[in-house]
């Protein structure tokens, strides 16, 4: 879960401050390093869904702003799809909607 996690939150960063020209930001960059596997590994090992939701709902409003908000439709999409995995109470309910995000965050690359 900590890989889904860290490649939610660089897909996100890819989209709000990567640059056509610029070097892409990888899983190494500085920006990353709130949301490194290690950090969202000991969230989940403490079970602190509310952490790893702020972490992630942190990550997609950057993205949500690059994309013109959610009133262009990859916005309200990409907001629906967070709605959901904001809405989870357990770990074990994670995975679904956070491999939704990750596939949706990676198709608008």
């Amino acid at each position: 879960m900590e890989l889904l996690l860290e490649t939610v939150a660089l897909f996100c960063l890819k989209l709000a401050y990567e640059t056509e020209g610029s070097s892409p930001i990888l899983r190494d960059d500085p920006i990353m390093s709130d949301y490194e596997r290690e950090v969202f590994g000991l969230l989940v090992r403490r079970g602190d869904i509310e952490g790893i939701q702020f972490r992630v709902a942190h990550c997609v409003g950057l993205a949500l702003d690059a994309l013109g908000g959610m009133d262009k439709p990859l916005g309200r999409e990409l907001r629906r799809l967070a709605g959901e995995f904001a809405s989870v109470q357990t770990a074990e309910q994670l995975d679904v909607p956070l491999i939704a995000l990750k596939d949706y965050l990676k198709d608008i690359q």
